[in-house]
């Protein structure tokens, strides 16, 4: 039997940068749908405070 070549880990540095790309757009989404929310709820006339 063969054995499969299997592909190196990428390196800290990429799996990192990944990390920090996905952390950071799912903050951004929360960030849009919150705001959506907002300004939804002012146009309807509720107060935020």
């Amino acid at each position: 039997m063969q054995r499969e070549n299997t592909p190196a880990p990428a390196p800290w540095w990429k799996r990192v940068g990944w990390l920090a790309i996905i952390w950071s757009a799912s903050v951004l989404g929360l960030f849009a749908v919150a705001s959506l929310f907002r300004l939804l709820m002012t146009a309807a006339g509720m107060k935020s405070h």
